[in-house]
């Protein structure tokens, strides 16, 4: 069974800060097949994901921080667009959006820090298109848990372009079955 941990700013810092060169040591240099290969459908492949972090940085995460801080529940969230990457990612190399991703991360924690948040600015509310109301802490969690959910979604592509030549292994590997560890 997981145990949750509260959340702690100074806990998710870390986490943050630590997501662009986990990207970067995965992905640079690596040819186009490995970073163009999605899971099929309308699915998502390495370099859409990274344009996809490089998108939140822009407009989602401060952007709403600031919102909540200005406004509370006032003023809604502006509507994030999730494929927008498509678009602003078009003729972009990896190594660019790698750089991109990473001087806006950079940026974002410093802005972060700059406002030097403490447990009842955690607890402001802001106002989610869909989701109604939120916290900052929420908000913050959230931006943690979203850099893993798509670090999972990069191993998962990257892991199950193999799937049909482990042969036998394939039961032991989670990331090719799909199996829960």
């Amino acid at each position: 069974m997981s145990v949750a941990t509260p959340f702690s700013l100074a806990l998710a810092r870390p986490m943050l800060e630590r997501t662009p060169r986990i990207v970067d040591a995965w992905l640079r240099g690596l040819p186009d097949e490995w970073l163009h290969t999605n899971e099929g459908g309308e699915s998502w492949g390495p370099f859409d994901i990274v344009g996809h972090y490089i998108h939140g940085e822009r407009t989602d995460w401060m952007p709403r921080l600031r919102r909540i801080l200005e406004h509370g529940t006032a003023v809604p969230f502006d509507k994030f667009d999730r494929f927008a990457q498509f678009e602003a990612s078009r003729g972009t190399s990896i190594d660019e959006l790698l750089d991109q991703f990473a001087r806006l991360r950079s940026e974002n924690l410093s802005a972060l820090d700059a406002f030097e948040l403490d447990e009842a600015a955690l607890d402001r509310r802001g106002m989610h298109p869909e989701l109604g109301e939120v916290t900052l802490r929420n908000l913050l969690a959230c931006w943690v848990a979203h850099d893993q959910d798509h670090l999972m979604q990069i191993a998962r592509v990257l892991g199950r372009q193999y799937g049909a030549e482990v042969g036998p292994w394939r039961r032991y590997l989670r990331v090719v079955s799909g199996e829960p560890g």
